[in-house]
């Protein structure tokens, strides 16, 4: 039916037979009757004016469906079409690639010339998908391309043909490039033969190349952050020297005095005032030492954090590069570039320090400020320039038009974004739609502003929202560091808006954007806690004709070019904090008067009556030495004993002091306490300001109720409690601060988690929510249990093509969906596994793994793992990563005889051992940095190995590289 009158679909109940049926250019508006045509297997309803999908429920043998040049919008109703193998449905209206999850047996789908920007996992499903048209629709994102990999017959593929425009990927570099190596299956791409060998590896070798040099990239990076992170710790260490020493001598002065009131009931009334009141000074001043080092500590922690999240941001960026294929890129600027210096003076022509008066703000630092270039939003701003500017009634000519080019900037708002990345996901994507922003519960407009303290109003408010001024450490500003994108706008046609007109473009017809002065309208009214932009402020300044917000309408005529990072400089109001801060040296210089004033007042503390006497120190003991000591008769009748202050390494003699109870050993040379085991009375221990690096040989101190170990050399929390677990089980209170511990694991929890007959840790009383916290933290995720590996696992038989360098077991876990349905397990579902990606579940073993024999690729990074029993039977896994656990060797590899590539980082490594590598024969990548290998022996008998990675260890002789003669490795 074609070429006549045929304005509705009527008389099909006469063709209960019908299995073809083509209706072209009618004015038909909906499909009907085909229910009488139960056979019908292909059906043509084109250049008509259908609005939807639908009235085909019915044709359940239907194998083809052409519904091009019409006005359908959304892909809908085809759920019961099983059989249907053509689509097209281009020359419509749709933007969204849905509904199409039950066509299984889908060959041809055509959506050419339509309105799609994402294609996501919508054509999944679509398993023999073998020709798909995308021609003359919106896809601008590599990343959306990426997905098509998952098409294992898909053979042709056009997104630029002859007869519909290029989507804006196609006018990109590398385009081809990114195609070809995603799609190894392909045979024709828009239009041309891309069967060849050479072709295809010739993408192949580009991709290599980029990811390689990523690669290296990444690592460069990564090494930046140690070398930093080592800078900051040195620079806390100087930090910390001045409080640390001024605790050391407080604290030996009071266990001193301490000592001494033990005897009270022997001295007059005024002699014991006097000694009590001596006390309660000194442990006054001790709680204000420890109070600056608590905070000083809490800001190393801060800066840390502040550290790694800007080398985040920029592994973002470079992880962001490669995934376009370098159609976005980042510019990290210097002060000696044109465009740094005028970005910067831009930055702080439009910052007032009068607008963060009450938060005591006196300027602005800049860190970093990285140009964004983006070919894919660049053509689409310029494209919707042109386009505005070509049109009938536009007001601009080729020259006035750039008088309504402006630079504004953007900061998300923390109270109504969903996206946390948001600020991140902008220089690839752009600005949200005018839409999304209204969806979110703010004005149907792109907001900006042309003030910096007007942009960051709504960040300002959040963050001072949720902070207290009693929060240790974080000073009196704790929106100090943010970040900002700078945007090229276009405003266009621009009106002010008026307080009663809700800020939408249906309200303001041909008007591009709109703006108000920051010192009127709701913004300004609501925000209590934000700065305030009275007129009267900006009297002497002269800048309140700068604050201004504006909505642009159009999110395709604001293009980000600019990310910033900065930082509020601060009146640091707390002058002992500033002192210690700004003060490299562990002594103080004659001039500081208030270092002179503060350690005044400490030794005037420390010389208050009674005086102490100096005494010898005992360098051993004897027995006639405890009588003396603990003014006794006999061995038996000493159930008190303070040694403090001594010389002491060793306690072999006080193993017949069985009715001990109190042991004082703070301040000797002891490095462990295995000589106190089997004293069954003792209740309380002090062993604090000593050199001990384990309690290994602690044994059987069931009564134990305090332990002081402030002050030594422990470094494994895990180790120590449980030890202490097992061997005191009566423990109540006890103080673990200032020990160099490895800092992996939150050492509070994990104490908790272990010793639950805690109420006191480091001088803090246990709450109960707390020990429950530290509880479930414990028993959440030591074994691999199925649950994990039903959530974990993937059985994918080829790493999924993907421009990235996350191992292939992570990639799968992004990129794949879990396989199992709990509903329908088969009997040998442990058997298809092929990855498995557990990290950071708190595994203390490898249990459970035995019957995963066609294992691939794994990763159990962040756990807890100190050894590697358990992957005896996974014989063909090939990639394996275990950063950030506990190892001490390889010991447990050598039966792995399949594995290619072995990452190891942060462990606790001492050497490569050779009769390990030996065994794997197929090993060409191994990093094994930040561990303790203090040599390269042994690596020669790795023998395919090509890259090693041993950055951050101990290796102290450069003679270690002759280990490497024998091997041709990529260094």
């Amino acid at each position: 039916v074609f070429f006549s009158g045929f304005p509705r679909m009527v008389g099909l109940s006469l063709f209960p037979r019908l299995s073809k049926l083509v209706i072209v250019a009618q004015s038909v508006s909906c499909i009907k009757g085909l229910e009488h045509c139960p056979l019908l297997r292909e059906l043509w309803a084109v250049e008509c004016h259908l609005t939807e999908i639908s009235g085909v429920g019915g044709c359940l043998q239907l194998q083809k469906l052409y519904l091009y040049d019409n006005h359908i919008v959304e892909i809908s109703n085809l759920h019961a079409l099983l059989q249907l193998q053509v689509l097209w449905l281009n020359s419509n209206r749709i933007t969204e690639m849905k509904g199409l999850s039950s066509l299984g047996d889908l060959q041809e789908l055509n959506l050419a010339d339509n309105s799609i920007v994402t294609i996501g996992d919508s054509l999944d499903q679509n398993a023999n998908l073998q020709r798909l048209n995308l021609s003359g629709n919106k896809i601008s994102s590599f990343k959306e391309l990426t997905y098509l990999s998952r098409l294992d017959q898909l053979r042709e593929l056009s997104l630029s043909d002859t007869q519909s425009s290029p989507n804006p990927i196609c006018l990109l570099c590398n385009y081809s490039t990114h195609i070809l190596y995603h799609l190894p299956h392909l045979l024709r791409l828009d239009g041309y033969t891309v069967s060849s060998k050479q072709v295809k590896d010739a993408a192949e070798s580009t991709v290599q190349k980029k990811m390689m040099y990523y690669s290296m990239r990444m690592r460069s990076i990564q090494r930046q952050l140690r070398e930093a992170q080592l800078q900051l710790l040195e620079k806390k260490k100087t930090r910390l020297q001045l409080p640390a020493d001024r605790i050391r001598t407080l604290s030996y002065t009071h266990k001193s005095v301490s000592s001494t009131a033990v005897w009270l009931h022997t001295l007059g009334t005024t002699l014991i005032s006097r000694i009590l009141g001596k006390m309660a000074a000194l442990k006054e001043r001790l709680k204000r030492w420890n109070f600056r080092m608590e905070e000083l500590e809490h800001q190393y922690q801060l800066d840390l954090k502040l550290l790694t999240a800007r080398k985040e941001l920029m592994v973002h960026f470079l992880l962001t590069e490669l995934e376009t294929v370098g159609n976005v890129r980042f510019e990290e600027g210097s002060p000696s570039a044109p465009w740094f210096t005028s970005c910067h003076e831009l930055l702080l022509s439009r910052f007032c320090a009068c607008d963060y008066t009450r938060h005591g703000v006196t300027g602005l630092k800049v860190h970093r400020i990285i140009r964004i270039q983006n070919r894919a939003l660049r053509s689409r701003f310029e494209d919707r320039l042109h386009s505005l500017l070509a049109s009938s009634d536009s007001p601009f000519v080729s020259q006035s038009y750039k008088r309504s080019l402006e630079y504004l900037f953007y900061v998300p708002d923390p109270g109504h974004a969903p996206d946390k990345n948001e600020i991140l996901d902008i220089p690839e994507y752009g600005l949200k739609s005018a839409d999304l922003y209204m969806m979110q519960g703010r004005e149907r407009a792109v907001p900006l502003s042309s003030s910096l303290s007007v942009a960051e109003r709504f960040r300002i408010q959040f963050e001072e929202s949720g902070w207290s001024g009693q929060n240790l450490g974080r000073g009196p500003v704790p929106f100090k560091h943010g970040q900002l994108i700078i945007c090229k706008v276009f405003l266009g046609k621009s009106v002010a808006v008026r307080d009663d007109v809700p800020i939408n473009p249906a309200h303001f017809p041909k008007v591009h954007s709109v703006y108000r002065s920051a010192n009127t309208g709701p913004g300004a009214t609501e925000q209590s806690t934000a700065p305030t932009h009275s007129p009267s402020s900006h009297d002497e300044c002269g800048c309140s004709q700068k604050q201004t917000e504006w909505f642009v309408f159009d999110h395709e005529l604001v293009l980000p070019e600019y990310f910033i990072d900065f930082e509020y400089i601060t009146e640091d109001q707390d002058q002992l904090s500033l002192l210690i801060r700004s003060n490299p040296h562990p002594t103080p210089t004659l001039d500081d008067h208030m270092t002179i004033n503060i350690l005044a007042q400490d030794e005037a503390v420390m010389g208050m009556e009674p005086a102490l006497k100096p005494r010898t120190k005992m360098l051993s003991l004897s027995d006639k030495t405890l009588l003396n000591v603990a003014k006794a008769n006999i061995l038996s009748q000493i159930t008190v004993l303070n040694l403090h202050g001594n010389s002491l390494s060793s306690l072999k003699e006080i193993s017949c002091l069985t009715g001990l109870r109190s042991l004082t050993i703070s301040f000797n040379e002891f490095t462990h306490l295995d000589d106190i085991s089997y004293l069954s009375n003792l209740e309380s221990v002090d062993a604090s300001f000593n050199h001990v690096t384990s309690l290994g040989g602690v044994r059987a101190l069931p009564r134990l109720q305090q332990l002081d170990l402030c002050c030594n050399l422990l470094t494994h929390p895990q180790d120590e409690a449980a030890i202490l677990q097992e061997q005191a089980p009566a423990l109540l209170r006890l103080d673990t601060r200032y020990n160099p511990w490895d800092k992996s694991d939150s050492v509070r929890m994990v104490l908790l988690g272990c010793l639950r007959s805690l109420t006191h840790l480091d001088d803090v009383l246990v709450s109960e929510e707390e020990a429950v916290a530290a509880a479930a933290l414990r028993t959440t995720g030591s074994r691999i249990s199925q649950a994990c590996l039903l959530d974990h696992s993937r059985t994918d038989c080829n790493r999924p093509r993907s421009l990235s360098l996350l191992s292939t077991a992570h990639l799968m876990s992004q990129v794949r969906p879990s396989p199992w349905e709990l509903h329908d397990l088969p009997p040998d579902w442990t058997s298809k596994i092929t990855a498995l990606s557990l990290d950071s579940q708190g595994l203390s073993c490898l249990s459970g793994l035995d019957r995963l024999v066609n294992l691939r690729w794994a990763s159990f990074n962040h756990n807890k793992l100190s050894c590697l029993e358990g992957l005896q039977c996974c014989l063909k896994l090939e990639e394996l990563s275990l950063d950030r656990n506990r190892l001490t060797s390889l010991h447990g590899l050598d039966q792995l005889p399949c594995l290619t590539r072995l990452s190891v980082n942060e462990n606790q490594i001492g050497s490569l051992d050779g009769s390990v590598l030996d065994r794997l024969p197929n090993l060409h990548f191994l990093s094994a940095e930040k561990n303790s290998i203090d040599r390269l022996y042994g690596v020669q008998r790795a023998r395919s190995l090509l890259k090693l990675y041993v950055g951050n260890n101990a290796i102290a002789t450069s003679r270690d590289i002759y280990h490497l003669k024998v091997q041709d490795l990529a260094l």
